[in-house]
């Protein structure tokens, strides 16, 4: 996924990136704009769609059932919040625990954030993602989009989750084939509400989300943001307060901002 494909849109403006973040979101039968699309942000576009758990451990599936047995064994909470697994990789995942989650946003503003957050990346072209998880619905095992339908909802929530598959071997062997799916997470802390947060899983701990979107390129598009871009990009969302100071509320949050603001520009 590192050059540039079909599936690819280089913006070049500002006003060209604002304009293509909301791409396809007008919706005739609503009369409003409402997107379909689920946005993750990268500082460096050659990144690959890589969850935590794959980064830390590699292949070695197996690991994942002993992290979260022993995230639950130590973790000091109430035994009832990680009584199924969808609870426990949900909390993990928000602690930097390594999981097969990823982390995304309905909000296209905290994924250029993200996108232009690092700035020893600004010699980078950086890329947001933008996955339709609307159309994803029409691949997921049966099972799941009854779940959906009778919801009445495009993605999970952890209860809905539970009802269904509360097992992830179970959710694993739904299928033979990779398969993705969204859910939003319970509102744990401010974080997850003012990021807009919710997360994609793939049915392998260890399976590439690019690998799945090349075999189904009309869920997506990759906004490339060009390095030259960059800097006034991240300038003018600091000056809409897309920063790390409300997207991590607290003093490490305030502390990340100061840091990066008054960084001088070489």
């Amino acid at each position: 996924m590192a050059n540039i494909s079909d599936n690819d849109i280089v913006v070049s403006s500002w006003e060209d990136l604002c304009e293509k973040l909301y791409l396809n979101s007008w919706k005739e039968g609503l009369q409003r704009f409402r997107t379909d699309y689920a946005f993750r942000g990268v500082s460096d576009k050659s990144y690959e769609l890589k969850n935590r758990f794959l980064r830390n451990c590699g292949e070695n599936e197996n690991l994942e059932f002993h992290l979260l047995r022993n995230f639950k064994k130590y973790a000091k909470l109430n035994r009832q919040s990680l009584a199924s697994d969808w609870d426990l990789v949900t909390i993990g995942q928000h602690y930097g625990l390594p999981t097969r989650l990823m982390d995304w946003t309905y909000s296209p503003f905290v994924a250029v954030h993200f996108a232009t957050s690092n700035i020893k990346k600004f010699d980078k072209d950086g890329a947001i993602w933008m996955v339709d998880f609307v159309k994803a619905k029409s691949v997921l095992p049966e099972a799941l989009r009854k779940a959906l339908k009778a919801s009445g909802s495009n993605t999970f929530t952890v209860d809905l989750l539970d009802e269904t598959i509360p097992r992830l071997a179970d959710f694993d062997s739904l299928s033979i084939n990779n398969f993705a799916i969204f859910f939003e997470p319970p509102s744990i802390d401010e974080r997850i509400v003012n990021q807009y947060a919710f997360f994609s899983v793939m049915s392998s701990p260890t399976a590439l989300m690019d690998d799945w979107l090349i075999l189904n390129k009309e869920f997506y598009y990759r906004i490339i943001i060009p390095r030259e871009l960059k800097w006034e990009v991240r300038d003018k969302l600091d000056q809409a307060n897309i920063t790390e100071r409300l997207l991590f509320p607290g003093l490490d949050g305030l502390a990340k901002w100061l840091e990066r603001h008054y960084y001088p520009r070489k």
